[in-house]
């Protein structure tokens, strides 16, 4: 299932770890893990955001890939269902009133 998965690290925590020069390793094994298809990066709120397009196999596939960004960074985590517009139509064509 696409996911939308939404990453954002306290601006405390993100500042350590830009000077240990670790958030890059943490994001970027993050992203060998899920494999996303799009991601995107900026400040949201005052904290570092970034967000994932990845394809969710399985809730179980949730540990594995987000725990290790949750202890490296304190981050909040947040991941939401989303559609392309093909995947839209086609559940908009299922709809019978």
């Amino acid at each position: 299932m696409r996911t939308l998965v939404k990453v954002q690290v306290p601006t405390p925590r993100g500042n350590k770890a830009v000077v240990e020069q670790t958030i890059g390793k943490v994001i970027g094994d993050f992203m060998e893990r899920a494999k996303p298809e799009a991601a995107y990066f900026g400040a949201e709120s005052g904290q570092r955001t970034a967000y994932f397009v990845i394809d969710l196999k399985q809730s179980s596939d949730l540990p594995p890939l987000l725990e290790p960004v949750f202890i490296a960074l304190d981050a909040s985590i947040e991941f939401t269902p989303i559609m392309n517009l093909d995947e839209l139509k086609q559940g908009l064509s299922q709809l019978r009133f």
